[in-house]
C-alpha cells in the first residue's frame, strides 16, 4: 500500500482511489473502500468529491504533463533524432505514472469525461510532436505532411503506452516508428522541393 499518513488528506484519498481503480476496476470499487484504505472516514471521500466520478476526474489531472521545451528534444536538420528524442521523453513521462494512464485508459471506455480528457491529452501530444517536426526540419516538409506524421506518430505512441502495463511490455524508444516516419517526411521533403515550393 502507497498510501501514507504524511500526504494530505485529499491525496491520500486520491492515492488510495488510483490503486483500488487498478487493482478492482472503478466499478468494484465502493468509496468505503477508498476511505478504508486512505485511513479517513468515508465522509471525507464526499466531502473532497462529491460524486465518485470525480475521484476519476481528479486522476486526469494528476498525469504529468506532456508539454515540454522544444529546445530540449530538437536537433536542427535532423527529424528522427529530435523524434527519438522527443518520443524518449514522452516515454520517461509515462514511466512516472504507468498504473494512472493505464486505469485511466481503461475506465475512458465507459466515462465519458475521462475520454474527453484523454482526447484533449492526445490533441496536445499531436501538436507537441507537429511542432519538433517543423523545428527540426524547417519549412522543408509540406504541411500536410507534418500534420498526417505527427497524428501517426501519436497514435503509436498513445497505443503503445495504453497497452505497455496491461501486455508486461515497456513502451520502448519505438525506433522503427520514428526512422519511418522521418523516412517519410525527407521524401514528402524531396517532392516538395522538386515541385518548387
Amino acid at each position: 500500500m502507497n498510501v501514507s499518513a504524511d500526504m494530505s488528506t485529499r491525496e491520500r484519498i486520491l492515492a488510495a482511489a488510483e490503486e483500488l481503480f487498478a487493482e478492482s476496476g472503478f466499478e468494484g470499487t465502493p468509496t468505503s473502500r477508498i476511505a478504508e484504505r486512505a485511513g479517513v472516514p468515508k465522509g471525507l471521500v464526499h466531502y473532497y468529491f462529491r460524486r465518485k466520478s470525480d475521484l476519476l476526474a481528479a486522476l486526469v489531472e494528476r498525469l504529468p504533463e506532456e508539454r515540454l521545451d522544444h529546445g530540449r528534444v530538437v536537433v536542427s536538420g535532423d527529424v528522427a533524432e529530435s523524434l527519438r528524442r522527443l518520443v524518449a521523453e514522452l516515454n520517461a513521462r509515462l514511466g512516472a505514472s504507468r498504473l494512472l494512464s493505464h486505469l485511466l485508459w481503461r475506465e475512458a471506455d465507459t466515462h465519458e469525461a475521462v475520454r474527453e480528457a484523454l482526447q484533449a491529452r492526445f490533441h496536445r501530444v499531436v501538436e507537441q510532436i507537429r511542432g519538433v517536426i517543423i523545428a527540426a526540419s524547417g519549412d522543408r516538409v509540406p504541411r500536410a505532411d507534418v500534420d498526417s506524421a505527427a497524428a501517426l506518430l501519436a497514435q503509436a505512441l498513445s497505443y503503445r503506452h495504453s497497452t505497455a502495463r496491461h501486455a508486461g511490455d515497456e513502451p520502448g524508444e519505438m525506433e522503427r516508428e520514428t526512422a519511418f516516419i522521418a523516412g517519410a517526411l525527407e521524401l514528402g521533403a524531396g517532392r516538395g522541393a522538386g515541385a518548387g515550393r
